[in-house]
């Protein structure tokens, strides 16, 4: 075909050895290339990794921290409930307190009103006693019968006042 001592012999090599030198210029490249695009996708990978685990970490630190709201509201809702339930309590026996109070108040006035409108009444009827005594003793009693009856009481008051 091509003989070694032709010109085309040796375009033919030149053009090999030409392509082999581009082929191997150009595969090292597409290799380099290739190479820096895997290492490009390895540390994206790993930035992916790096965030899901960072994401997965939060993600943890979230529920727990909600966990522990959940936990301190239920204590402070129980805590609500007891102090609700001791104030109740306290507003129960407090207006008991009053009202037994309030009805002592109520007792003692109106025994109070009861005596002075006893009193009052007494002093009504001594009056009228007296007043119907007089007229009785007026109407009734002459100057001698007045004179032994004062000498009677006279006569009784030692006994009286021992």
């Amino acid at each position: 075909m091509f003989a070694v001592g032709s010109g085309e012999f040796w375009v033919a090599v030149a053009f090999v050895i030409a392509v082999a030198l581009v082929w191997r210029k150009a595969m090292a490249t597409v290799g380099g290339m290739l190479d820096d695009r895997a290492q490009r996708i390895e540390s994206e990978l790993a930035e992916a990794q790096r965030l899901r685990e960072d994401a997965e970490r939060t993600l943890g630190e979230y529920q727990r921290k909600q966990r522990d709201a959940l936990k301190e509201a239920e204590q402070i809702i129980a805590h609500a409930r007891i102090e609700a339930e001791r104030l109740g309590q306290k507003a129960a026996t407090d207006l008991e307190e009053a009202l037994e109070r309030r009805t002592r108040q109520a007792e003692e006035k109106i025994a109070q009103e009861e005596a002075k409108a006893l009193a009052e009444v007494r002093s009504i009827a001594v009056d009228l006693a007296i007043a119907a005594a007089r007229q009785l003793i007026v109407q009734q009693l002459d100057q001698k019968a007045g004179a032994a009856l004062i000498d009677d009481a006279i006569a009784a008051l030692p006994q009286q006042l021992h």
